[in-house]
């Protein structure tokens, strides 16, 4: 397996950012790892494994990224203000750093451009959700596993302009019936799937949450529901994965 470690400076967060590529063709995927992860943790936590033959069959490459989750969302008892800050300026350094950069190596290694598919368990997926909602242009869809897509869990009644827009519940509720996002959601393959197990209890309400405003404006995200054994443990994110990707390759 072809696998790549990679160092840049962003100029939206002002430090080296680091990442890694599994893979030598197919599928762009950003993995992002859970709450206050590295970028290692694809490999670390094993998730690796259970991509691997994907990966080698040059069906899907995995770009694993990092996040900054320590100075925003996970940190909790600092200011909002400053927490949501930094989570748009990461916000803005995966839109405009980290995407074209992923995309021209895609390019290269394809022979011809793809939308991403971004990939996350827990406060991953809320991130890789919310990278779809909001930029449904440049992502091809998303595969969210025990996400929250709300301020309730992490801005407990706060809420200013930027958590809002970082809130897919809030956000999507007052998209106009109208707008051309709708189409574009419609022609992307989204998957959203939660466990009703231990530890999921505010992610499945969360979960319900997005799917009901999701029925009402018309768009067709696929949004499911693991059986009551199912928890918000990485042995379920395993099978999921091995369930949904072959129908994200498809």
């Amino acid at each position: 397996m072809n696998i790549e470690y990679h160092k840049h400076y962003s100029s939206h967060l002002d430090r080296d950012m680091e990442f890694k590529v599994y893979g030598h063709a197919g599928l762009p995927v950003m993995f992002i790892p859970c709450q206050s992860g590295r970028f290692f943790d694809f490999e670390n936590f094993k998730m690796l494994e259970h991509w691997a033959h994907w990966i080698e069959e040059g069906r899907v490459t995995v770009y694993s990224i990092d996040c900054i989750d320590d100075e925003a969302w996970a940190a909790k008892g600092a200011d909002n203000r400053w927490r949501i800050e930094n989570h748009e300026r990461w916000y803005n350094y995966v839109v405009e750093e980290m995407v074209p950069t992923i995309r021209h190596m895609s390019g290269l290694a394809n022979g011809y451009d793809q939308l991403i598919i971004p990939f996350g368990c827990s406060m991953g997926a809320m991130h890789a959700a919310n990278l779809f909602f909001r930029r449904p242009d440049l992502f091809g869809g998303c595969l969210a596993l025990s996400g929250l897509y709300d301020n309730n869990e992490f801005f407990p009644g706060y809420c200013d302009d930027l958590v809002y827009n970082n809130c897919p519940n809030l956000y999507l509720a007052n998209l106009p019936e109208d707008h051309f996002y709708i189409d574009l959601y419609n022609q992307r393959k989204a998957i959203i799937c939660v466990g009703q197990g231990d530890w999921e209890g505010p992610l499945l309400e969360s979960t319900r949450w997005l799917d009901s405003v999701l029925k009402s404006k018309g768009i067709h995200v696929r949004v499911e529901y693991w059986g009551t054994d199912v928890a918000h443990d990485w042995d379920w994110w395993f099978k999921q994965v091995a369930y949904y990707v072959p129908q994200l390759l498809d």
